[in-house]
């Protein structure tokens, strides 16, 4: 006679229920509003009913997706920066594959371009997010979140500009690198201004880019190699 195991069966671990469509269109409205919100009013000008509101959701929606206020600030400031940087690094791989050796002002179109076209695309959301990354980037209180989103990606770049540069300090090139991207986030939200004091004089933002990536390479060059 076969004999049959006594052994237990391990239990079965429950399975997780799919995240469904509405589930998904919910959150995505949720942090829509919230990076407009955010970007108009400030963190703290911006609250979850009014979020709530905006992406027509209930408030309990945002809590359910989202924890917390601080929690869907840093979501929606991730969410884009992770695009950013991808777009950032294929610039670079694709500028090494076609040009050796690198130039400064390769490099640094690689970095300030894709954010500019993002920004000038004419899209409310990158144009909301272009603000709400210069806030980011001043205000202190969110420095952890610009060190974990940003600063990896800066320092592949800085490390590039390092290697036109070797007897430069690390801190020499941080600083110019640092100027150079308050232009860029000046530049994509204060167009406007740019348009009034030229008279009604309006550009393209890819010739304004143009300009501003020529303007960071000459600055960065006279400075690093003063």
């Amino acid at each position: 006679m076969s004999s049959i195991s006594s052994g237990s069966a391990s239990p079965r671990q429950p399975r997780r229920r799919a995240v469904s469509k509405r589930s998904l269109a919910t959150s995505l409205s949720i942090l829509n509003a919230a990076e407009r919100l955010f970007a108009e009013r400030g963190y703290e000008g911006a609250s979850i009913r009014d979020i709530a509101k905006a992406a027509g959701a209930q408030v309990a929606s945002v809590n359910f997706h989202h924890v917390s206020k601080e929690t869907l600030f840093e979501r929606v400031v991730e969410r884009r920066a992770s695009e950013l940087s991808k777009l950032r690094l294929d610039a670079l791989a694709e500028l090494k594959q076609k040009q050796q050796p690198l130039t400064l002002e390769a490099l640094l179109s690689a970095f300030l371009r894709p954010y500019l076209e993002k920004a000038g695309a004419g899209d409310p959301q990158w144009l909301a997010y272009a603000r709400l990354v210069a806030m980011v980037s001043a205000e202190a209180r969110w420095h952890k979140i610009s060190e974990r989103c940003f600063d990896p990606t800066a320092g592949v770049f800085i490390a590039e500009i390092a290697k036109l540069f070797p007897r430069v300090s690390g801190s020499a090139i941080a600083v110019s690198f640092i100027f150079s991207v308050a232009s860029m986030l000046s530049l994509s939200t204060s167009s406007w201004r740019i348009e009034a004091l030229a008279g009604g004089n309006q550009q393209a933002m890819d010739q304004l880019a143009n300009q501003l990536i020529r303007f960071c390479e000459a600055g960065m060059r006279a400075t690093l190699e003063a």
